[in-house]
């Protein structure tokens, strides 16, 4: 018999319910052009129009509001290149405590700006030469902070599975889900979720060609340790997927595609010439799976294929983001 995975459905179903009223229930949106693009039905959940702009603030939140009082009075920690640490910031302040964050010197500086707006400390480091995780575990232990990883972790992981809850919920059983793949947090909750519900739905994971750490892993059946990609995507710059996520995602999930920078550049222009909306990068990339043709979903026979897709976020600037477009 198969060990008990770290995360269940009821844990995400927890999440929801400890989340209703806080995060917004983000909207779900389809295009003609896309689906006649694509050969199918498409269905877009749109976590960049989350709070903090990610679908971060789920999992942060949840994370959070399960500290015990004591514990969440002292503050909270979080290392992040940029969504997770907006995310914990403002969770923190949402529950009346502080927040310490460690970022990368070269994060977007729209999402160190922002994290300071919601009032965390901020700390920097060089994600190329300096090993983040221990960082961040010895910055909460020097300060006394109750430290909230990114994704390893069982509340973090169902609170982000919520996305994908709320998804289903709308759209009844889709034949594939594509979701962008960082440490894995996303991926692990949305398939919780969904393979709960609808356990013939396909959940497919999106890397970027550069950080492909946990195609590798699902690949080898073990965690695969990469250099520090370099990518647009900057979200999903990470040499290895999480312990706790990897457990998950190497049960649940379908399989992982990879794409290049300019597909992901394709995808951003799409949504915001198209569906009207902006993703960043790490935001687009299933979408830009999607439509490049890698994403290799199951058929109904003659019915067209319902494929649900997480845009996991819209943090980036105005230069950045003309940059990328005009390229």
């Amino acid at each position: 018999m198969a060990a008990a995975l770290p995360v269940t459905f009821d844990d995400v179903r927890q999440a929801a319910a400890r989340l209703d009223g806080i995060a917004h229930r983000t909207p779900v949106l389809t295009s003609r052009t896309l689906n006649a693009l694509v050969g199918a039905e498409v269905f877009i959940k749109c976590e960049n129009f989350q709070r903090v702009g990610a679908f971060k603030f789920r999992g942060a939140y949840n994370a959070a509001a399960q500290l015990p009082a004591e514990r969440l009075a002292k503050g909270v920690a979080a290392y992040s290149s940029g969504n997770h640490a907006q995310a914990t910031a403002l969770a923190a302040r949402e529950l009346g405590t502080t927040a310490v964050i460690l970022m990368p010197e070269d994060a977007p500086l729209s999402k160190r700006e922002a994290t300071a707006g919601y009032g965390a400390e901020i700390v920097t480091y060089d994600r190329y030469t300096e090993e983040r995780t221990a960082l961040g575990e010895a910055l909460a232990a020097d300060r006394g902070l109750a430290l909230i990883p990114p994704y390893d972790h069982p509340h973090v992981i169902a609170g982000q599975g919520t996305a994908a809850l709320e998804l289903v919920e709308e759209t009844g059983p889709l034949d594939a889900l594509v979701v962008p793949v960082g440490g894995g947090g996303l991926i692990a909750g949305s398939a919780t979720a969904v393979k709960e519900l609808h356990p013939a739905t396909a959940v497919i994971g999106v890397e970027p060609e550069a950080g492909d750490d946990t195609k590798r892993s699902l690949a080898s059946g073990e965690r695969v340790t990469i250099p520090v990609p370099r990518t647009i995507a900057d979200g999903q710059a990470l040499p290895t997927p999480g312990e706790i996520t990897f457990a998950v995602n190497r049960r649940l999930v379908d399989g992982v595609s990879l794409v290049g920078d300019a597909e992901i550049i394709a995808a951003m222009r799409f949504a915001f010439e198209r569906l009207k909306i902006v993703l960043e990068p790490s935001g687009a990339t299933a979408l830009a799976a999607l439509m490049a043709g890698r994403v290799e979903a199951p058929s109904r026979g003659a019915a067209p294929r319902r494929i649900g897709v997480i845009a996991s976020g819209g943090n980036i600037n105005t230069q950045r983001f003309t940059e990328l477009l005009a390229g």
